[in-house]
């Protein structure tokens, strides 16, 4: 065991409805403020508990945002089986957890400046929050190829982050929520035409 997981060991873990309560406070003062304002102190205050307190639990503010950011999203889950690849990108970014699911999209866009800003919490936010997505999203194209739905010739790392990143771009860039129809179009539009064997 090394000095840090040591020290991790030794601090007392705040459980239960208490964690929670504090998870619910770092959540609202993240959507009040945003990362980079956000302080200890300002948790502390909003969860009514002491700084030590938290910094026992916690030992940075990356650490408590990344652990309330997980704790709020739960487990992504397996990559939707519709059968084709059209109906799995639907049902992964459509509703809860995908790209119309109102939360997800306001913590992206309150964490965004510390993905640049804070080394820390980037890593984590990429490696715990970002990774399994992407992942999911691989294995709805990697299922789309075996059934000869795409071609073999395609970057399933470029194609699978196409979709969200043309949504996100239109909602944070140009104001436009996202809807299961705008969804729908861009891999109607986009997507699937890029995709899909070439017709002879």
């Amino acid at each position: 065991m090394t000095p840090a997981e040591a020290a991790a060991a030794a601090r007392p873990r705040v459980e239960g409805e208490r964690e929670q309560e504090i998870f619910d406070a770092t959540l609202d003062v993240l959507a009040k403020v945003g990362y980079d304002r956000l302080t200890m102190d300002a948790v502390a205050q909003a969860a009514r508990a002491s700084k030590a307190t938290l910094y026992r639990r916690w030992e940075s503010k990356s650490a408590l945002v990344l652990d309330a950011v997980l704790n709020q999203k739960g487990p992504v889950g397996e990559a939707p089986d519709t059968g084709t690849l059209r109906g799995d990108l639907l049902a992964s970014h459509c509703g809860h957890g995908g790209l119309t699911d109102e939360y997800q999209t306001a913590v992206f866009s309150s964490v965004l400046t510390a993905l640049g800003r804070d080394a820390e919490f980037a890593e984590g936010f990429r490696r715990l929050f970002v990774g399994p997505k992407i992942d999911r999203t691989r294995t709805i194209f990697e299922r789309a190829q075996a059934r000869g739905e795409i071609r073999d010739d395609i970057d399933l790392d470029i194609v699978g982050s196409a979709l969200a990143g043309i949504v996100l771009h239109r909602e944070f860039l140009l104001g436009e929520l996202p809807t299961p129809e705008i969804v729908a179009t861009v891999i109607d539009q986009i997507i699937l035409p890029a995709v899909l064997p070439t017709q002879n």
